[in-house]
């Protein structure tokens, strides 16, 4: 566990009030919160990702019973044409689909691939290429995770957004490699699936936990203020948009932002990786991401607060009923 979970006496150098935060959330679609962590957190979440990225680039997950179906080349190019990743990484990511499909029976989906919820399908680990890296399910890889996705200062104003009773959607890391070009714009899950006019009020946000200082220069987060207003999509692709910000801070600051603001990676023109942790919730009657009461051992279960534990499912999910 941490070595000082969130001290009380740690500086917080510009931390607005939780009425700032909301207000600005409202209005621009985005806050960031400056030296939320001490730099011994961050020192070991740091140490936690990049020894769990270096394991998972060692030895990626390659299931071997991923029987093929009809219609995995029209899967195959959605994939390709959506995402910027190398060959062999586009064969792990079809044999990780399949595998799926094959423990669900071999239940096919009824719409084409690019109308599929992403909550649905398995999206690429390495990206960029092979130079930009994303480990999932990290809140089962790493028992210091629980600490940043119960956060007291974070966890109430994303409650105070979604609800009380809101969810874990999912908790990731990212590094954004050195010579990269930056994703592409986008809203996040499940919005990406709904009709316009979205919804005029956001399902869920993301919290962004800085493990390096974010620069303009090292891929930081894009973001365009207002936009979550525009109740509308912007078209997947990438380049400078008109009115973007960069979402600039410290590392041990956090980023939040609501699901509806366009936003992206940026481009990496450092020799370094920029990384961080990504903590989403969303409302208690959204489907999450990732389903963490499948993940979760009943030991690491019960390792959790009771807090972490609702956030990740258990209680807050469908009943066997009957």
């Amino acid at each position: 566990m941490f070595v000082d979970r969130f001290p009380a006496g740690r500086t917080v150098m510009t931390t607005p009030a939780p009425q700032q935060v909301l207000r600005q959330l409202g209005e621009q679609g985005y806050v960031i919160l400056e030296n939320v962590l001490s730099p011994t957190v961050v020192d070991r979440l740091r140490q936690v990702v990049d020894d769990r990225m270096h394991r998972e680039r060692v030895a990626p997950f390659v299931p071997t019973e991923a029987p093929e179906a009809v219609g995995d080349d029209q899967l195959e190019s959605y994939l390709s044409e959506s995402y910027t990743v190398s060959r062999e990484e586009l064969t792990r990511l079809l044999q990780r689909i399949r595998h799926t499909r094959a423990a669900n029976h071999g239940t096919p989906w009824p719409v084409e691939p690019e109308r599929v919820n992403k909550c649905f399908l398995h999206l690429p680990t390495l990206f960029d290429q092979d130079r930009s890296q994303r480990i999932w399910n990290l809140l089962t890889k790493g028992e210091e995770i629980a600490d940043l996705v119960e956060h007291p200062e974070v966890l109430e104003i994303v409650r105070k957004v979604l609800g009380e009773d809101c969810i874990l959607s999912d908790v990731s890391a990212t590094s954004i490699g050195s010579g990269t070009d930056g994703g592409a714009w986008h809203v996040d899950v499940p919005l990406g699936q709904l009709p316009e006019p979205l919804p005029d009020f956001p399902l869920t946000t993301q919290n962004a936990w800085m493990l390096d200082d974010f620069t303009a220069e090292n891929g930081a987060t894009r973001i365009v203020p207002g936009s979550h207003l525009s109740r509308k999509k912007p078209t997947w692709s990438g380049g400078e948009m008109d009115g973007e910000v960069t979402l600039c801070g410290p590392a041990g600051s956090v980023a939040v932002w609501l699901s509806n603001t366009w936003h992206r990676s940026g481009p990496n023109t450092t020799d370094q990786p920029r990384r961080a942790i990504l903590c989403y919730y969303c409302r208690s009657w959204v489907q999450p991401f990732t389903d963490y009461t499948q993940d979760l051992t009943a030991e690491q279960a019960a390792e959790l607060s009771p807090t972490v534990r609702y956030l990740a499912g258990f209680g807050s999910r469908g009943l066997r009923r009957g």
